[in-house]
């Protein structure tokens, strides 16, 4: 009963983010649905939180609302200025990305022990349904998803795309995060074509080991001195 009202309320917080992220982009629900290969009806069942999209659904929506994927689980609205998202056949990734992610979860279930049947125990879901699951015959929905991976004891971040179209693109998202989040101070220095030797210089630094380091500091202080 308690798995059952965690993805209730899950799927009802992911619909609210959803929608707010649709509206910000000024796109309808049938652009989206196309979008991710999905029809209209199912799309908007997302929306009103009676069902929830699949990871792979989440990210390819993420790509196509041009935000981070960390959107989805935040409490906050975004802004309202829309980016346009380059063409790339999302429908396609989604079918890949569910294969994947199946296979993941067979991955996960291994390593941590569990049989598919204790599995479906402790998580309060048919063992039909997770079978479907690991072979990539059906979406799992994230709220599913978390409720498998937090018995499984794993983290949903370790199921993101990292290498694939939508994962480079939220690799690039971060990245500029990450820039607006250093001091104002540091974003100009970084700006300023005459401080890349520099730059180039502290990305090659923090590859050294520490002894390799404190010899290069040594040889600075002798310079100097």
């Amino acid at each position: 009963m308690e798995s059952k009202t965690r993805i209730s309320l899950r799927s009802k917080t992911l619909g609210v983010l959803i929608q707010d992220a649709r509206l910000a982009a000024r796109l309808s629900a049938k652009d989206c649905a196309t979008a991710i290969g999905i029809s209209t009806s199912t799309y908007g069942s997302y929306e009103v939180g009676k069902k929830a999209p699949s990871l792979p659904e989440l990210e390819a929506l993420s790509m196509f609302f041009n935000i981070p994927i960390s959107h989805f689980w935040g409490t906050e609205a975004i802004s309202d200025d829309p980016s346009p998202v380059e063409e790339i056949d999302l429908a396609r990734l989604v079918g890949v990305r569910q294969r994947l992610i199946g296979a993941l979860l067979r991955q996960a279930r291994q390593e941590a022990g569990f049989s598919m049947k204790a599995l479906a125990k402790e998580a309060g879901l048919p063992k039909s349904r997770i079978t479907a699951y690991e072979l990539g015959e059906r979406p799992i929905p994230v709220p599913e998803l978390e409720v498998l991976l937090s018995v499984l004891e794993g983290n949903i971040e370790d199921f993101f795309d990292r290498s694939g179209p939508i994962g480079l693109w939220m690799m690039r998202q971060n990245a500029i995060m990450d820039f607006l989040d250093l001091p104002p101070e540091l974003q100009e220095f970084v700006r300023q074509p005459v401080n890349r030797p520099y730059l180039e210089l502290a990305r090659n630094l923090s590859d050294f080991s520490a002894e390799k380091l404190r010899s290069v500091a040594e040889g600075i202080l002798d310079i100097t001195f």
